[in-house]
């Protein structure tokens, strides 16, 4: 293969990947001095015109799109040795695929992407284009100025017009993804079977997996504790099997999803992504597996002085913390995936001033989180977490009655003075007791609070 520097006025920096009849470059443009995305015909493709047709038509139908949902394209070409290209912009975020790699995302969040691709999916729709290849890996992100997400719908290697797509019947799609009417002959595709993607991309947003078959779809609060029923509802109808009982539009169902952002946020306001690793695992062990729904309001009168004892909803785990941190508690559970465990539901509590404000780094609380987890090895995850934007404040051994393990400790996060303590616990006694996980964050930073509050942790068998 021909070595690439440069295409045009296009100068090559990297490849960022590639499909079954393309690569795509990062580029930079020196005349408009801005980062492009340049996609280019394999060599072996080149003599193939049914393969370089395909190609083409995806760039057309990119920019029949028009649309600020859908990647843009800027400008297309031929090289010397006869392989066309185009040049789109560049999606600096990544990809969704890459924003799951920990695991299943915040639920407000999750919701909030989805129906950002549902809207691009509708601008296609109104474009009359069916996308039919809608998964995580085709959903782009992209950095807008104030630092939030711009979510846009790529790679249409598979997509149709609406009016050809009402006579396929050759199956397309990726596995999870695909409705049942491609592999029906005579079904024809439409619309719809791009709200089915749609479905299965929110599913796999909320679960962290790639969903079961057609009609064997499994309901998201089975394998997630904190999805409401509402929330499965309007996935699980997204993928029906009998496309006339699915959401209508793709608008439609984004209406919906994004009502429920708004239910599980408690706010309707998205705070914009940092990076993934490091927030994900400072934050989900709360975010995501304790459910929104089960929130007790621990002091409502009197004085927030000395300490409280909290516990979890199975009765499981004891902590007591200092009053003023009383505020709320949600004690449903959490999933240990979100530290990089084992998949499943085990034992866990949140306590906060201001829980609304802990999936936040940059907004002050004070609160702690204490999970259980039976499998993996606690210690060497919480060992892998940093914090992007915190000052790392160094790690110490801990030995108490109850625990022995390891403390770390961060602070100086964006836009908060406070300190961010995580601990890895075993039991002191060398049982069987399960590994201990515990998060606390105080406004004030006084370490040995943090220290009282994990000395203070404790199982019932």
């Amino acid at each position: 293969m021909h070595s690439l520097e440069r295409i045009g006025r296009y100068r090559l920096e990297r490849r960022l990947g590639a499909g079954g009849f393309g690569v795509v470059w990062l580029a930079h443009d020196d005349v408009l001095d801005a980062p492009v995305a340049v996609k280019v015909l394999t060599e072996n493709w080149v003599d193939r015109l049914d393969v370089r047709e395909r190609f083409l038509s995806e760039a057309r139908l990119l920019r029949k799109a028009d649309s600020g949902r859908v990647v843009q394209v800027y400008d297309i070409g031929e090289l010397p040795d006869g392989r066309p290209y185009f040049v789109m912009e560049y999606a600096d975020g990544g990809t969704l695929a890459d924003r799951i790699e920990a695991g299943p995302l915040p639920v407000a969040e999750a919701l909030r992407l989805t129906a950002l691709a549902a809207r691009g999916a509708e601008a296609l729709h109104t474009a009359g284009i069916v996308h039919r290849d809608i998964k995580p890996s085709n959903v782009l992100l992209r950095t807008t100025p104030d630092g939030a997400d711009r979510v846009l719908l790529a790679d249409l290697g598979l997509a149709k017009s609406l009016a050809q797509a009402s006579g396929l019947t050759i199956a397309a799609g990726s596995a999870g993804y695909t409705p049942p009417e491609t592999a029906r002959p005579g079904s024809g595709i439409d619309a719809r079977a791009d709200v089915y993607s749609l479905g299965a991309l929110g599913h796999h947003l909320v679960t962290g997996a790639v969903p079961g078959p057609p009609g064997q779809v499994e309901r998201p609060d089975r394998l997630r504790t904190d999805v409401g029923p509402d929330v499965g509802r309007a996935l699980l109808r997204a993928m029906e099997p009998d496309r006339e009982r699915r959401w209508p539009s793709a608008a439609a169902f984004a209406s919906e999803l994004e009502r429920l952002a708004e239910e599980a946020s408690g706010t309707g306001v998205s705070a914009p992504r940092r990076n993934r690793r490091t927030a994900f695992l400072a934050l989900t062990g709360v975010a995501v597996a304790c459910a929104a729904g089960v929130t007790a309001v621990l002091l409502t009168n009197g004085p927030a002085t000395g300490t409280i004892p909290v516990e979890d909803g199975t009765g499981r785990i004891t902590v007591d913390v200092p009053a003023s941190w009383g505020g709320q508690l949600r004690a449903s559970g959490w999933n240990p995936r979100s530290l990089g465990l084992g998949n499943g539901t085990e034992p866990g509590l949140v306590v906060a001033n201001r829980l609304a404000s802990w999936p936040d780094l940059r907004t002050g609380v004070d609160g702690a989180f204490v999970g259980l987890s039976e499998h993996g090895d606690v210690t060497g995850e919480v060992r892998a977490i940093t914090h992007r934007g915190c000052h790392y404040a160094g790690s110490r051994s801990y030995s108490g009655a109850r625990w022995h393990g390891l403390i770390r400790t961060w602070d100086g996060c964006p836009g908060e003075e406070g300190r961010l303590t995580e601990a890895a616990l075993t039991s002191a006694g060398g049982g069987e007791e399960p590994q201990v996980y515990v998060q606390i964050r105080q406004e004030g930073g006084a370490g040995d609070t943090a220290e009282a509050v994990i000395g203070s942790v404790r199982l019932k068998a």
